[in-house]
């Protein structure tokens, strides 16, 4: 028998709270102990991300389903429980926090101000976004999703930037949208917890049995909306994507890192796992809008990215763009579809992380994230030139890379149904191909300019960043099976946990 497979051993609550020990170990070093502390997140962080890679590998995609999981009864009243489980969607969700997690230790190794406060804050960030691809109760996912707000919050005001809009702007802004979202989640939430109770005379939280509850058709286009609000806003959909670019532009590396590359997953995550298959009648009546919504994202975002000079707002803004591709596989509401939205989030995520990452080591040696500001760093900083072109070519989805197979699967899925808004979402890969290739020509080729001479390459712990996520890009996008056999073992098994009966499809 594999060790991974006895069930016994709580392994995903090893994963879920060894960030969380590591910072409650955090508090009682010394601040003066610098060392120490970045030792305890880099090994906590490491923790959680082998033990992630080893359920990855020991998971059972012929099996499917909800694999480790873990039930304890929490408050009895109310039907919670602490649930935990993983399947082909959530898995490759919480691979990804791990692999950006630990990377942003090692991209924030050289903070200075509130050593000790900047680390304790990460490694609860990186706890409560692991709670909510873990979580199998409605309860735990919301309670892990407030968890993430004020930490970030925290640290954008006191280790942010202020070099377009000022951090504290950009704090409350991010802020307030998503506590706005929550709102709307929470409402929702409660709609299927009390509509649940009176068609069953059960009081559950738990996902899984929700997706059993036959609701009637009304009540799920109106929750369906309420949950959509609150999980489009988190995704950045148009027009509630407004405070996503100012909120990278105002976050210190790190937060930029898990905020771009996995914070807007759970908006996707939650509009499949709790939209679609509690909900389905409610999906298929909002599908043609959210594919219109999101043709906005691709199309508008890639055209506001030509004319930004920030190098933060032109990846936030690819960041929104990239989401529209994400929800028009979701708009599609078929197999395909949503598989190629899965694989879009993780690699999204993986590439979202990196450009952040450099631009983050950039900004911390020259003070400048203006494009103008520079020229010809492939001479200077050749290291740091092939991170910013790794992640460059992911993000135009140059195959080979993990975004390519992603993207090419969600057309695919999408063409059938929709097929202006794909031809137009693709029309956004020639925008992304042009902002992308003009911003890395303007910073890294033409004559080096004088005054950069100074700069130093990557090194020491600058490099893990680069090695962790890069080797991620190439890996699965060399073996795209590695992720879209896990993500279809996920994806299939709910669709037949459907049945015959469910209303999905989507388009008009």
């Amino acid at each position: 028998m594999n060790f991974l497979t006895e069930p016994s051993f709580p392994y995903l609550s090893v994963i879920l709270l060894t960030p969380l020990v590591g910072a409650l170990a955090t508090i009682f070093v010394p601040r003066e102990e610098v060392w120490t502390i970045k030792a305890v997140a880099a090994i906590s962080t490491l923790v959680s991300l082998v033990l992630s890679l080893l359920i990855y590998i020991a998971y059972d995609p012929a099996v499917g389903g909800m694999q480790f999981k873990e039930d304890i009864l929490w408050i009895r009243d109310l039907g919670v429980s602490y649930s935990l489980g993983v399947d082909g969607i959530s898995l490759p969700l919480l691979l990804l926090t791990n692999l950006i997690g630990f990377s942003a230790v090692y991209a924030s190794w050289n903070v200075k101000e509130r050593v000790k406060e900047f680390f304790v804050l990460l490694l609860i960030l990186i706890t409560g976004v692991m709670g909510t691809f873990l979580a199998r109760d409605l309860f735990i996912f919301l309670l892990f999703y407030e968890v993430v707000v004020i930490p970030i919050y925290i640290m954008v005001i006191i280790w942010g930037s202020t070099k377009r809009v000022t951090k504290e702007y950009a704090g409350m802004k991010l802020t307030i949208y998503l506590l706005i979202g929550s709102a709307f989640l929470l409402a929702g939430m409660i709609a299927l917890y009390v509509n649940a109770y009176q068609l069953t005379g059960v009081r559950t939280m738990d996902i899984e049995s929700l997706m059993l509850v036959s609701f009637p058709e009304q009540f799920q286009i109106i929750g369906f909306l309420l949950i959509a609000i609150g999980f489009c806003t988190l995704i950045s959909m148009w027009p509630f994507h407004s405070w996503s670019p100012d909120g990278y532009a105002g976050a210190p590396t790190a937060v930029s890192m898990i905020h771009a590359g996995v914070l807007k997953k759970i908006g996707g995550y939650g509009l499949i796992r709790i939209g679609l298959f509690i909900l389905p009648a409610g999906a298929k009546f909002w599908a043609p809008l959210i594919a219109i919504l999101a043709v906005g994202n691709v199309v508008y975002a890639a055209l506001i990215c030509l004319v930004q000079k920030d190098l933060k707002y032109v990846v936030g803004y690819s960041s929104v763009s990239h989401m529209g591709y994400v929800l028009i596989g979701f708009a599609a509401l078929n197999i395909v579809s949503i598989n190629g939205a899965v694989a879009q989030m993780f690699a999204h995520g993986v590439m979202a992380a990196l450009f952040f990452a450099m631009i983050g080591n950039l900004y911390e040696k020259s003070h400048t994230r203006n494009i103008s500001d520079f020229g010809g760093l492939a001479n200077q900083v050749p290291i740091l030139a092939v991170g910013f072109m790794l992640a460059g070519f992911a993000s135009l989805g140059l195959p080979g890379l993990a975004s390519f197979p992603a993207e090419f699967t969600i057309f695919v899925g999408a063409f059938n149904v929709y097929k202006v808004f794909t031809v137009l979402a693709i029309s956004g890969i020639i925008f992304t191909a042009v902002y992308i290739l003009r911003m890395l020509g303007n910073i890294l080729f033409g004559p080096s300019k004088p005054e950069w001479d100074k700069l130093t390459d990557i090194k020491g712990p600058e490099w893990v960043p680069l090695l962790v996520l890069g080797s991620v890009l190439v890996v699965f996008g060399i073996f795209p099976s590695l992720l879209m056999d896990m993500v279809n073992s996920g994806v299939t098994s709910l669709f037949a946990k459907l049945g015959p009966s469910a209303i999905v499809g989507g388009g008009f």
